[in-house]
């Protein structure tokens, strides 16, 4: 286990008739360590209480965190499966029974059975979610290419996480999140933090964020708002949405023509530098300024800071990312670190703030569209014949590659996917143009949906299974660093609902093809497989073993045998895993956003979290507390542009754009661009800001453009009653 100066190996109190189980937070990739209370005359989670012996974020927790336990045994759960007999009452709640799971297996199989005779294997898909454990993230993609045999599966990592891998896979020939441990942060000289609100997101960092100034090094931040860390960063570099690119360009071209390249770094373990080089000299401070609107002293300042600076990390989240170009800014940013030689060893590299419990470890294994277990490629016949061998299956009956999370919504509208199965995803909430998806939701001719509460996307469903949540099943997850860590049961489920591993091999009975998945009793069982289908991947978890995971509090990969202790830091030997060993330093030409402010809509909109909700909120909205902190979404807006709508703070206003529209209460605030404006989207039904988003996707990510979008907005006048 990795000590650092903050790490403490207290013990946490055991009171009486009560016994505490060692595991970590339900929701972002920080995966901070807590201990679940729990009755032991009732087998009840009562309470949490932080881990300090936990080396990544030693005893710290967010509002959420803190309040994780309660949604195990909240009201809403739901408790037996669920048929809806009406399908006119598709997209509410209304029109559902309670059904025993015979019942419900039954007809899931005979409608999944009725489709595929008659319009083939690919009329079923699979949209599943990274908030699961590495087991299950692997065996729905094994269920959807086995026992059900379709193409068509995609997770919600693609609307999160897929950004950050495709910009890795292009620059280093690997997706890693981070190349370092996260108790290398505190460490170094420089964090260059980009497209990140830290603070709220990733709360449980930021001590090791702070540390970084109180040791005399800098902070720079590129955000369109001023942010908690914004406002304390050396350097705030408030671009606007969409323009990431042109200043990580920019800012490259200061670091070459200063003299803060590393030359031996880039002539022996990079290619790509001249091309590059000779592309970012048209991005001047001056036309780098006029492209972003950041002030050209600010992007000369945070040049001369990141390439003055002996150690730093380039540090990114979802503001780069959700872009149709989000695979060249990730790119972008990492050049940064190639060019200076910033990498491959301690206190240096680059890293990606992982917004779902399992983001790593969910892109990983198998429910990409394009991918299966280790990162393999689907397209690769070696990657495939490997697979299959686990699988005990021929290479001819493993599925083409399929189509990411939104096209898969433009098939269901065509009627070429006929069926979902929706897992651990809200995508009636989290994908973007809203008004089209829920349409093309509404138009399946069979959906079922798994889930522990009745969800937006649930009121779609023909069948709802009741699954458990993370403090109902075991099981690993890979946290925001690549370390690979252990959930443990705190209680059993409750009501009849079941582990979706569980669910899977039990369905895949039904569907007559038991025989690849009844071997499978147990968690550790999924686990066991796994590790052996990821072994020789790049995504190596073979070595990964519950009983080292325990003994070392978690494992780094690639992990490829029981002798390897794992990998904290990666490309300490220089060698990156292109196949010449050498990282590729990107030239990447400057792209507008996909959709420019005009006359109609003058306003650029963009999104994002607060502290106080996870994603879609179906788990957070719920609690109480968390609900009385964030009750209701809003628009934040320049009180100069409030001026100009003749606005004032707490107005009702119509906020629009081409594909829909909602009403939100104007928040007036300083800390945002005049000509931008900021939703959270956390919030559902009307609320939810993405019927407002577009759907442009990145060409290699398939990443649609959350972050920004040409927006209007008016005043909502309200009628006094008479």
């Amino acid at each position: 286990m990795q000590k650092d100066k903050f790490f403490k190996a207290e013990s946490n109190v055991v009171h009486p008739n009560e016994t505490l189980v060692k595991t970590h937070c339900a929701y972002c990739g920080m995966q901070c360590g807590m201990n679940l209370r729990v009755n032991v005359a009732t087998n009840k989670i009562i309470g949490v209480e932080p881990r300090y012996d936990w080396p990544v974020t030693v005893g710290k927790m967010c509002p959420k965190g803190v309040t994780a336990y309660q949604q195990t045994n909240h009201d809403d759960r739901i408790l037996k499966p669920l048929i809806r007999d009406d399908a006119s009452l598709k997209g509410t709640k209304e029109g559902f029974r309670e059904a025993s799971w015979n019942e419900a297996y039954d007809l899931i199989a005979n409608k999944f059975r009725e489709l595929q005779v008659k319009y083939g294997k690919d009329s079923l898909s699979v949209f599943s979610g990274v908030s699961m454990t590495n087991e299950k993230c692997y065996l729905t993609g094994k269920f959807a290419r086995v026992a059900l045999g379709t193409r068509y599966i995609d997770y919600n990592g693609r609307f999160c996480m897929s950004s950050a891998a495709g910009g890795f896979l292009r620059s280093f020939g690997v997706d890693r999140g981070s190349t370092l441990p996260w108790t290398d942060i505190h460490e170094t000289d420089c964090l260059f933090i980009a497209g990140s609100n830290t603070a709220e997101c990733h709360p449980t960092s930021m001590f090791r964020v702070w540390n970084v100034q109180e040791r005399g090094g800098y902070i720079i931040v590129a955000d369109p708002r001023e942010t908690p860390i914004a406002r304390r960063a050396d350097v705030h570099l408030d671009l606007k949405p969409g323009t990431d690119l042109a200043l990580a360009n920019g800012i490259l071209n200061l670091l070459i023509q200063n003299g803060y390249a590393d030359e031996e770094f880039i002539n022996n373990h990079t290619n790509g530098f001249e091309e590059t080089k000779e592309l970012v000299k048209e991005f001047t401070p001056e036309y780098t300024s006029e492209l972003t609107g950041v002030a050209s002293k600010k992007i000369i300042r945070a040049a001369e800071i990141y390439g003055k600076s002996p150690n730093a990390v380039v540090m990114f989240a979802r503001g780069i990312e959700q872009q149709h170009k989000g695979v060249d800014n990730v790119s972008g940013y990492t050049n940064l670190a190639l060019v200076t030689g910033k990498i491959g060893r301690q206190k240096s590299g680059v890293a990606t703030f992982t917004g779902q419990g399992n983001g790593q470890g969910g892109r990983e294994h198998g429910q990409k569209a394009d991918l299966l277990p280790g990162y393999r490629k689907i397209t690769n016949p070696e990657h495939v014949a490997e697979v299959c061998k686990v699988w005990k299956i021929t290479p001819e009956e493993m599925p083409q590659p399929g189509v990411s999370a939104y096209e898969m919504f433009e098939l269901m509208e065509q009627k070429t996917i006929r069926g979902l199965y929706l897992l651990c995803s809200n995508p009636a909430v989290s994908a973007p143009n809203l008004n089209f998806v829920r349409t093309s939701m509404k138009n399946l001719d069979f959906m079922v949906c798994s889930d522990f509460y009745l969800s937006e996307s649930a009121e779609f469903a023909d069948v709802i299974l009741p699954s458990v949540t993370w403090s109902e099943d075991e099981g690993t997850v890979t946290n925001l660093e690549g370390r690979i860590i252990k959930i443990n049961k705190a209680q059993e489920p409750i009501g009849e609902s079941k582990p979706d591993w569980q669910i899977q091999v039990e369905l895949a009975e039904r569907l007559g093809k038991g025989k690849y998945f009844s071997h499978l009793k147990t968690a550790k069982d999924i686990a066991d497989e796994f590790r052996l289908a990821s072994k020789g991947g790049y995504a190596d978890y073979y070595g990964a073993t519950w009983d080292k995971i325990d003994k070392q509090d978690g494992v780094f990969w690639p992990c490829k045998d029981e002798n390897d202790m794992g990998t904290p830091h990666m490309f300490l030997d220089k060698k990156f895993y292109h196949a010449d060993g050498k990282a590729k330093i990107c030239a990447l030409p400057y792209r507008p956003p996909a959709e420019e402010p005009d006359e109609k809509y003058p306003l650029r909109l963009t999104t994002g979290r607060v502290v106080y909700h996870y994603l879609s909120g179906n788990q957070t909205r719920r609690i109480q507390f968390l609900r009385d902190m964030c009750p209701e979404p809003y628009v934040e807006v320049h009180p100069e542009t409030a001026k100009k709508y003749n606005m004032d703070h707490e107005d009702k206003v119509r906020l629009y754009t081409r594909r829909g529209e909602a009403i939100y209460k104007l928040k007036i605030t300083e800390a945002i661009r005049k000509d931008t404006v900021f939703v959270p989207y956390h919030f559902g039904h009307e609320q939810s800001i993405n019927l407002l988003t577009i759907a442009a996707l990145d060409p290699i990510s398939r990443m649609p453009e959350f972050k920004v979008c040409a927006a209007q907005m008016e005043k909502v006048e309200i009628k006094k009653v008479q």
